[in-house]
């Protein structure tokens, strides 16, 4: 049997600034949290020295600690930075260049010299050999062992310290890798090699060759870093295990996580899920979202039935932070979570517009917000906070560090008075304007997986998000928000419930119908299960303790994107076929709609999870329950949408489970302050979470109402830079939900994949209010004449609810036959109030000739005239 240790454990979180521990002591059900400045030369050092001082705080030594689970951003900042080892490629001839190409999309379509990061692998360290496979592993060409031999001679000449081997279709028959690997181990036995069919056996060769050359980049770092710091800890009289957190929010043994340490890439954040799921679970609360708010970004992540979703591929080192698609993909299993560019730091200034934005800018740590002190001048979310009253200048971080009022105002004067309003108001748009910023992302996150969000709870923490989580809760609709203790260093915390694990995926495109090869795809889940039991033996994990977990990534014939459903652990064979087609139509209707009539659906990949046991941890309080005035700190002026308010600042660490607090509150502890308001109340669990009930938000009143003459509309709305910021927010985002849907279930792969489409949301007069940033923008200005020449047809008075307007006329449309758009009208109260407009590319309408050699429009293929494919639904 696995036994979890009786008393003390161990968790520490390396970050970029500060590393953070956490000491559970199960006895007493309690946790002892330390800080220290992290050591970017050797992390190991801040690790090794915190550690001593946290368990000094409880006056024990190394010996006592039964185990230590570690989690760290060393993989992330030697990928960023470029601080691993020079790493070589041998790949299959003809395809050295294939880390350059990439896929076809473009991550800023605007961008007319848009870069992305440089390749992990310089192009004269790539080297091809003799050797192909088909796509369903056939040999085509064999081996040139000896070709092999010679470049990895020639890789080590030239320094390298690491090999990554990726060849052509490895995912579906590996021997070829294999061998390469047994030919540069026999000759180079010191040297760290990493072949794809073992990093990530997945289709795909852009991405599998970039996430295996990263793995190879990062394997010798990773391997003197563990051994140093194992020599260490074992020095001072630690005998337990040591641990390291995975992205996917498991633990790996250190000989895994030698071979694998591509997978450590996001362990700190995955921490954070796991913690979101623990204090949820205490709560009685089984899906959550989880709203970790720092100093620069923030991240938000679903806890589904009590666990984290895991998605199959992450980035890394992305030439702009907050820009999807900038980075290197990276395919590993992770927790499903967004990066928001909003925190502490982020700064406010004014757009060219007029407008009031927020972020992505951040002033960081140095010189950081105005109200540190240290030369900042920009106004930020953090002088925001300490002008609207929510921050004591004198308790920031336990009264280590004072903040400057003065300072945080003459920042917030700079937005302040070009747009006409007082330090308070412009202070509060900057606070209302970065919540909706990322309620706004975060719901968007929900939508595109087909969740409403109302039917979650909260759970914030960071040292920014509970002065935000019950605002960003409230404006998704959310009710209820649970502020937990030790917030500042949750993720930590998190890796103390986090069970030992290892996914593995395998591809293998099989159509899920009668005759289907039954026994390719059981000796494939076989082989998966077997992989991940040994890396749970090495870990000392037995496995009768193991629990096995199977799913498939499928999609419908046709279609580019996937989804995962859950395969059953038996033999899998025809008469499973029904049942596992259900649950993928479920899926697919929840996040899009019911499949057609006849579709085909097929499996794409495989994959299988094994998890040890989980640890359990428990965190209790003192019951209290009585009159909590005693435990109020004092009272400041704080201003929340309905003006200024005297509110009571209440002492965290007095409250007792069972006290009430009512709104508006401010609730201060060390790490982080917890922003109650007006209209909601507060009660302390048992676990000592604030249990936040979010008030109801006001009705709003028509900022524009159809009686209104245009200037009347106009000066409106520009008396109101902030409501209009907002708005636009919340258009831009209702467009990027219709782009990510049509991307998501085209058949078209030059829709899904080159992305050659449009989504516009406009008015019932056919002009533009907003399109998706992504949009193709020549479509951009087509789309609307289109939509303006089907309403001379079908003018917008005439239609009614599921109405569809279709033309690919290219004197109305965008030049050719080929493109094709399509318009729904929306309706509210019965009242038309715009229309939906998407436009896209399809490759083939018909036609006889292809769109370069057509010499007649009628050669091009099929004509639609401006007409309804749909009538009333």
């Amino acid at each position: 049997m696995t036994a979890f240790p009786a008393r003390w454990r161990v968790g520490f979180d390396i970050g970029g600034t500060f590393t953070d521990f956490v000491l559970y002591d199960a006895e007493t059900a309690s946790v002892t949290l330390h800080k220290r400045l992290t050591t970017p030369h050797d992390p190991s050092e801040a690790a090794l020295k915190g550690l001593e001082e946290l368990l000094a705080l409880r006056g024990i030594g190394h010996a006592a600690v039964s185990e230590i689970v570690h989690g760290t951003t060393l993989v992330t900042n030697a990928v960023i930075e470029r601080k691993g080892a020079p790493v070589g490629l041998i790949t299959t001839r003809g395809f050295r260049d294939i880390l350059e190409m990439g896929t076809e999309q473009r991550y800023d379509i605007y961008d007319l010299y848009v870069t992305y990061p440089e390749p992990i692998v310089s192009r004269d360290l790539r080297l091809e050999v003799d050797e192909r496979m088909t796509a369903d592993g056939r040999v085509v060409t064999p081996l040139d062992e000896a070709a092999v031999r010679s470049a990895a001679e020639a890789l080590v000449a030239q320094g390298c310290e690491a090999i990554a081997v990726v060849f052509m279709h490895a995912y579906a028959n590996p021997a070829h890798e294999r061998r390469a690997a047994e030919i540069i181990r026999g000759a180079f036995p010191d040297l760290r090699v990493s072949i794809s069919s073992d990093v990530v056996a997945e289709m795909g060769e852009y991405q599998r060759a970039v996430t295996t050359c990263c793995n190879a980049f990062v394997q010798p770092l990773m391997h003197r870093y563990l051994t140093r710091l194992e020599d260490a800890l074992r020095t001072e009289g630690f005998t337990g295990p040591l641990r390291l957190m995975h992205s996917a929010g498991g633990l790996v043994s250190l000989e895994t996580a030698r071979d694998f340490p591509i997978r450590l890439l996001e362990s700190g954040p995955a921490g954070g899920g796991l913690a979101t799921a623990l204090f949820a679970e205490g709560a009685g609360l089984r899906d959550v979202i989880s709203f970790d708010m720092g100093g620069t970004t923030a991240k938000a992540c679903m806890i589904e039935d009590g666990r984290a979703e895991i998605a199959p591929m992450m980035e890394a080192a992305r030439v702009h932070r907050f820009v999807k698609g900038s980075g290197l993909p990276i395919k590993a299993p992770v927790i499903e979570m967004i990066e928001i560019g909003a925190g502490g730091g982020s700064i406010a200034a004014i757009d060219e517009v007029g407008l009031l934005k927020v972020g992505p800018h951040s002033a960081s740590s140095d010189p950081g917000p105005a109200c540190y002190g240290l030369g900042g001048v920009e106004p930020t979310v953090t002088d925001a906070n300490l002008v609207l009253g929510y921050y004591d200048p004198g308790f920031f971080l336990g009264g280590r560090m004072k903040l400057d009022i003065e300072a945080a105002r003459t920042a917030i004067a700079r937005v302040a008075e070009p747009l006409g309003l007082t330090v308070e108001q412009a202070a509060l748009g900057i606070h209302k304007v970065v919540v909706e910023s990322m309620a706004a992302a975060a719901r968007v996150h929900l939508v595109e997986r087909g969740k409403d969000p109302r039917e979650y709870s909260m759970v914030g923490f960071g040292g920014a998000g509970p002065a935000h989580a019950v605002d960003v809760a409230r404006a998704m609709g959310i009710s209820s928000v649970l502020v937990p203790p030790a917030s500042g260093a949750a993720s930590a915390l998190g890796f103390l419930v986090a069970p030992l694990s290892f996914e593995d995926v395998r591809s293998l495109r099989v159509e899920l119908a009668p005759g289907f090869d039954a026994g390719a795809v059981n000796r494939l889940l076989r082989d998966l299960e077997e992989e991940g039991l040994r890396h749970l033996e090495r870990a000392g994990i037995v496995r009768g303790e193991a629990v096995v977990e199977r799913s498939a990534d499928m999609r419908l014939v046709g279609q580019m994107h996937d989804i995962s459903v859950p395969l059953p652990l038996t033999e899998i064979g025809e008469a499973d076929l029904p049942a596992i087609r259900d649950a993928f139509v479920r899926a697919y209707s929840a996040r899009f709609a019911e499949p057609f009539s006849g579709a085909r659906f097929e499996a794409v990949n495989f994959r299988v999870r094994v998890a040890g046991p989980t640890p359990k941890l428990a965190l209790t309080g003192a019951a209290g329950g009585g009159d909590v005035a005693h435990k109020i700190k004092g009272t400041r002026i704080c201003w929340f949408d309905d003006g200024s308010h005297e509110t009571a600042v209440y002492d965290r660490y007095a409250l007792r489970p069972g006290d009430e607090i009512p709104g508006p509150a401010i609730i201060e502890e060390r790490e982080s302050t917890t922003v109650v308001g007006p209209t909601d109340s507060v009660t302390v669990d048992a676990g000592l979470n604030l249990a936040v009930r979010t008030g109801a938000v006001a009705a709003a009143e028509a900022l524009v109402t159809p009686e209104m003459t245009r200037a009347q509309a106009v000066a409106r709305i520009e008396g109101d830079p902030i409501g209009l910021e907002i708005m636009w927010s919340r258009l831009v985002n209702v467009v990027e939900e219709m782009w990510l849907t049509v991307c998501r279930t085209a058949f078209s792969l030059v829709i899904a994949e080159a992305q050659d489409f449009a989504c516009e949301l406009l008015d019932k007069d056919g002009e533009t209010l907003a399109h998706s940033p992504r949009a193709m923008p020549v479509f951009n200005l087509t789309l609307p004449r289109a939509v303006k020449a089907l309403l001379e047809v079908y003018p917008a008075d005439t239609l009614k609810p599921g109405d569809v307007l279709i033309t690919n006329d290219p004197w109305l449309c965008a030049g050719h036959l080929f493109d094709i758009a399509i318009v729904t009208p929306a309706f509210r109260d019965g009242r038309i109030v715009g229309l939906m407009g998407t436009v896209g590319h399809v490759s083939d309408i018909g036609g006889t000739k292809d769109s370069l050699h057509a010499r007649e429009i009628y050669e091009e293929g099929i004509q639609i005239p401006p007409m309804k494919i749909f009538d009333a639904g």
